[in-house]
């Protein structure tokens, strides 16, 4: 045989075996039945269409006359032995206790496994005392969800993006496995598109930020922001870094009225930044107060170039549409991999 038919049978044998590996991976991959809140119906058709291992499921969501809930799962016999799991979201506490009752029965009929996707832990912000009488009621978000039964495959897998505090972790219970994702891979990918022109650095709006995000984004350069109190009064001011002639993105895990943000985008412009963008994992924005940042005619807030957001709070995306400068991340990629762990 030739060198080069040796070189070409080497070069067939290989591709034909990277060609198993794949249908071999493929073929691994489990099916899951995916239930999902109604807030959640586009995110989850969205994770579908990201996979054909995923199979939407549904409930039937009603109430009876005096308003609590009158559930009903759909095809509970055909998901026994199967993956489930359930897509949530805890907008308000309103809905929080009729997707409770439907989370603590999936796993109980019979499913080989189950996962909880909750994209947005609500009351992660509320994760200490200052002083006595406070009440963190993120470690009473994390006991309701320790108490999810146990199904035929073991413990509840719960998925989070972007928790608001790493040591959250310690408050779920040994019942559950959170899982905690991150949405900064979907910006460094939409930072990609940005023409090489146009320098990036990113910013972090205080050091909670930055021990938060900065070791995800260490390929760019930084500045941090700081808050200090003067008075009463609670001023952000440039701590370290040099934003001049760039554009810089201010990244944090999430937004609520948005304040914060203005002040560090005032900051930044001041200090010579040629644009300012921003990004949060979870757009919150209770009170419409995303109406702040779109573009108006002679708006200060049109300083901000590009607001990226994920779909970790469905009723802000649904709000804020195509409405300028916000663009839309979507989470349902990351899900629907989270899913096969």
């Amino acid at each position: 045989m030739s060198e080069n038919a040796a070189n070409n049978n080497n070069i067939f044998m290989e591709k034909n075996q990277i060609c198993k590996e794949a249908i071999v991976s493929e073929l691994q991959k489990k099916k899951v039945h995916l239930f999902y809140c109604l807030e959640c119906e586009e995110l989850a058709r969205n994770i579908a269409a990201e996979s054909d291992h995923i199979t939407l499921q549904s409930i039937n969501w009603r109430s009876f006359a005096d308003g609590f809930p009158n559930l009903f799962i759909n095809n509970a016999h055909q998901i026994r032995g199967q993956h489930v799991a359930f897509l949530a979201s805890f907008s308000s506490p309103a809905v929080i206790f009729e997707q409770i009752s439907v989370i603590y029965l999936l796993p109980r009929l019979f499913v080989a496994s189950f996962t909880l996707v909750l994209p947005f832990f609500p009351t992660g912000s509320f994760e200490r005392m200052e002083e006595e009488g406070d009440v963190a009621t993120a470690f009473t978000m994390a006991r309701i969800v320790s108490n999810i039964p146990i199904s035929r495959g073991g413990p509840t897998s719960v998925v989070i993006y972007d928790i608001h505090a790493l040591q959250e972790r310690f408050y779920f219970a040994d019942q559950v496995l959170p899982l905690f994702e991150t949405g900064i891979p979907l910006l460094t990918k939409r930072l990609q598109q940005i023409p090489e022109t146009e320098k990036i650095i990113v910013a972090f709006p205080d050091d909670g930020a930055w021990k938060r995000f900065h070791k995800l984004l260490d390929q760019y350069p930084t500045v941090v922001c700081t808050k200090v109190r003067e008075g009463d009064k609670r001023i952000v001011r440039l701590k370290e870094g040099n934003p001049a002639g760039c554009h810089v993105v201010i990244v944090d895990d999430l937004v609520q009225s948005g304040g914060t943000l203005i002040e560090c985008q005032k900051v930044l412009a001041a200090h010579g930044a040629a644009k300012v963008s921003a990004y949060v994992t979870h757009g919150v924005f209770p009170n419409s107060s995303w109406e702040r940042f779109t573009h108006k005619n002679n708006g200060v807030e049109e300083a901000f170039a590009y607001f990226w957001i994920t779909d970790s709070c469905p009723q802000t995306v649904k709000a804020i549409g195509n409405k300028a400068p916000f663009e839309v991340l979507s989470l349902a990629g990351s899900i629907a991999d989270a899913l096969q762990i």
